[in-house]
């Protein structure tokens, strides 16, 4: 019989929650990248909708179980992140069904595919940018937990702009020009932080602290 004192600790309710919604907003990210939509004057990839949804969750992890957690949660982000880029790869380069939508034959490998510059862009900016996030906003916690909001809608800020640069310098430097297109993607990131991110990460922690509260 296993003691109480060498029985495996449970995983947070939350933490389990939090951890299969990030996985798959690392994967979906990538695929709703390949639409800009129109909000108002601004245009912005559709993959910011998802990839807020990463820093909420990985903000929100910080809070309710530490930086730690956190940052190794957005480490774990690369496996699916990698897996999914490998698998899309794959399956772009086996032989299509004689039977398949036409249309869709071409579509497929535009709407899913990416160059290798643009898979190491995405790599890099992820990793950095994310964990640039859960460190801001760990840091401006000061011991104390209290603005969640306000410490969320900086460092999605900060982090959004460090991504931005990252990913489009990366991925398009040499080819086009990038002042614009930057400067359009940092504006637009900017505000959907400022408007999305306080209620979001402040449900979210709710959410978790509900999970996480006893039976």
């Amino acid at each position: 019989m296993t003691s109480a004192s060498t029985a495996p600790a449970s995983i947070p309710r939350s933490l389990f929650v939090f951890s299969v919604l990030y996985g798959g907003m690392t994967c979906t990210a990538g695929i709703l990248g390949v639409k800009q939509v129109a909000l108002g004057p601004l245009a912005v990839e559709a993959g910011i909708f998802a990839f807020l949804q990463l820093v909420i969750l990985s903000s929100a992890v910080a809070e309710l179980h530490g930086q730690k957690i956190a940052t190794s949660l957005v480490r774990l982000g690369f496996i699916p992140l990698i897996m999914s880029a490998l698998l899309i790869q794959l399956v772009i380069a086996l032989p299509h069904d004689a039977g398949m939508y036409p249309p869709a034959v071409d579509a497929f490998p535009i709407v899913v595919g990416q160059g290798a510059r643009m898979m190491l862009a995405g790599l890099i900016s992820y990793g950095i940018s994310q964990t640039l996030n859960v460190l801001i906003f760990a840091k401006l916690s000061r011991g104390k937990g209290k603005l969640v909001w306000l410490r969320g809608m900086t460092a999605s800020i900060i982090s959004q702009v460090i991504d931005t640069l990252l990913f489009i310098t990366i991925s398009f430097y040499g080819e086009r020009p990038i002042m614009e297109l930057m400067a359009g993607q940092m504006v637009a990131k900017i505000v959907l932080s400022i408007v999305l991110v306080p209620p979001l990460i402040s449900l979210v922690v709710w959410i978790g602290r509900k999970l996480d509260a006893p039976a």
